[in-house]
């Protein structure tokens, strides 16, 4: 954090008010390089890894600008428009937004899939004057005719290089295409891969660069370990062991599976642990995300869902416990922590039999850490541990009775069980959308991109 403050970068007061009662009084340097040309109205790219504080460098210019210039949306036609990769992200950067727009009375809202659409259709026709949206839905509704995007004055693209990971540049293009070229316009993205130095040249006018971190700089104030365990079982304590501790930590996975076994062996052994996956429903995920948020469950266990998604401030460690399979997910995941300044600490635990990728890994992300084998009591791994947390005695789990199962007082009227529905229920999909029969599969950009 630098010493200057957001007054003297010409945020205006109704905004400088907000931020002090939120205690922001200092700017990062990425606000201090991009708020001067971001709030003269300039197309901006910035350059910036995850926690060097992008949301508030976009969010201060767009309520402070469409603020400052008076009026209102018109129904389903917003004034401002951010896209973001993920429902987790969509709705931090809201969160960040909506108390700055509130300054000058105007509102805000979310659009994404994996919930009903009614409640962001309800937004719109009321007039939403900012929309933070996952581009699957919001193209769903264009389609629809409940949004269009012709009086739209600023437009914001974070995390650009994530949407190219997701496959979503044919559907940001298509929006993009969709709002007045005489608008304002910033792209945020950690780096210009898979496309996105493509959404530059296309979509930005003559603009201003500014590069404070790549995703490839080293934190200085993140420690990275490589603990080397013997066995599976040898694991599963280490794990248990670095989850035991009082602060926040994030525990990744590769599987949806596993994220959910985790999360409750470790509540089952005392550890307050919530899962976040692709699995669950939008409801439980921000229920999840917001007793980890709260301090509740000081456990997150994660699929790469949350790599990018999951802006928590104060997480001390992440650990992978499945390593990711390429450099680019390793710093997104480690990216969880050391946020706003703060330090953090990162772990990889590697099987024999995943040494010699881990080293490959380490060297893409070029991260030099010397690989030391570990057990659960090995004093690296207490340090890491800090302050045993007390145990908490985990709550039991109702008995669900199966659907369409009878009770022996009915079984002794006679009565016949009838299956709901017409038959068994299909598996919903990774974001609880069932696959319509008869229709043709689609890509898993595509999958993804319906409900992002």
């Amino acid at each position: 954090m630098s010493d200057t403050t957001f007054a003297t970068l010409g945020v205006p007061t109704k905004i400088t008010n907000v931020l002090d009662a939120e205690g922001k009084m200092n700017a990062f340097p990425i606000q201090v390089d991009t708020l001067p040309d971001t709030l003269s109205g300039r197309d901006v790219l910035g350059r910036g890894r995850t926690g060097s504080g992008k949301t508030l460098a976009f969010a201060i210019p767009m309520a402070a600008r469409l603020g400052e210039k008076g009026g209102r949306a018109q129904p389903n036609r917003p004034r401002g428009l951010v896209l973001a990769p993920t429902r987790e992200l969509a709705t931090q950067i809201e969160a960040v937004i909506a108390p700055l727009a509130a300054a000058y009375g105007l509102t805000t809202t979310t659009i994404f899939g994996g919930v009903k659409q009614h409640r962001q259709e309800v937004a719109l026709r009321r007039g939403a004057d900012i929309v933070v949206a996952c581009p699957g839905r919001l193209e769903d509704l264009m389609k629809q005719g409940h949004v269009k995007l012709d009086a739209v004055q600023i437009t914001v693209l974070d995390e650009a290089d994530h949407m190219a990971d997701l496959g979503f540049l044919p559907g940001v293009t298509r929006i993009m295409t969709a709002t007045p070229t005489t608008g304002q316009r910033m792209l945020f993205s950690a780096t210009l891969d898979n496309g996105v130095d493509k959404l530059v040249r296309r979509f930005l006018s003559n603009p201003v660069t500014h590069s404070v971190d790549s995703a490839e700089s080293p934190v200085a104030a993140m420690t990275h370990h490589v603990f080397h365990v013997a066995s599976a079982d040898a694991k599963r304590d280490v794990v248990h062991a670095l989850a035991s501790g009082t602060g926040r930590r994030i525990l990744f996975m590769r599987t949806k599976h596993h994220a959910k076994r985790l999360a409750k062996q470790l509540s089952d052994a005392g550890i307050p642990a919530v899962d976040l996956h692709g699995n669950l429903s939008q409801a439980k995920r921000d229920k999840n995300l917001a007793q980890f948020a709260q301090g509740t469950h000081r456990v997150l266990v994660a699929t790469d869902v949350a790599a990018r998604g999951v802006h928590v401030d104060g997480v001390e460690l992440v650990v992978h416990v499945d390593p990711p399979t390429e450099h680019k997910a390793y710093l997104h995941r480690s990216g969880r922590t050391a946020r706003a300044g703060s330090d953090g600490d990162v772990v990889t635990l590697v099987l024999p039999e995943q040494r010699r990728d881990s080293q490959v890994l380490m060297r893409r992300a070029k991260i030099s850490a010397e690989p030391q084998s570990v057990s659960a009591s090995t004093d690296a791994v207490v340090k890491l541990v800090g302050e045993v947390a007390p145990f908490v005695k985990p709550t039991a789990t109702p008995i669900r009775q199966p659907q369409g199962a009878r009770s022996q007082g009915d079984r002794s009227q006679g009565g016949r069980s009838r299956p709901s529905g017409g038959g068994a229920r299909r598996p919903e999909g990774e974001h609880g959308r069932r696959r319509s029969g008869g229709g043709a599969r689609r890509s898993g950009a595509q999958r993804a991109g319906r409900s992002a």
